[in-house]
């Protein structure tokens, strides 16, 4: 966690957002990230998005079962889903989204958006093409050799 914390400082004074995250497996270091969503004009660019990334290029997996993930912040809505897809052991979190709402990161809209039907959400989340869409979905019903996650 004192690394996590040490990157979210070390951004700050470089010009980044105040957030920082590292995965661990075994005691060890796997990747590290920070939020890089100015730098990079990248929206998804968050620390824990970053260190999730960098953790699966480096173990060529597309989980981490087996390691921590060490943040120095509660993770966001889109954080939060990226560590369930990632699936890793634990995670270990230091500031409390609170915390950041009092700092101008307030997620708070995005879970009461979620709540929202599509159609009154802040963006209109409008469907369309299903029938043709499902197109997809049943192909990978399909396929023989797929790599399930």
């Amino acid at each position: 966690m004192a690394r996590a914390i040490e990157l979210s400082v070390e951004n700050v004074n470089a010009g980044g957002g105040p957030f920082g995250a590292v995965v661990v497996k075994d005691g060890a270091i796997v990747a590290e990230g920070v939020n890089r969503v100015t730098a990079t004009h990248d929206p998804t660019a968050h620390a824990e998005v970053s260190a999730i990334r960098a953790a699966c290029a480096k173990l060529g997996a597309f989980e981490l079962r087996d390691c921590d993930l060490y943040t120095s912040c509660e993770p966001c809505p889109m954080c939060l889903g990226a560590i369930y897809w990632a699936r890793p052991a634990r995670v270990y979190f230091a500031n409390l989204a609170t915390d950041a709402a009092r700092v101008g990161f307030d997620d708070a809209f995005i879970y009461r958006e979620i709540a929202q039907p599509h159609a009154r959400r802040e963006i209109p989340m409008i469907q369309m093409m299903r029938e043709e869409a499902l197109a997809a979905f049943r192909a990978w019903e399909k396929k023989p050799n797929k790599v399930e996650y």
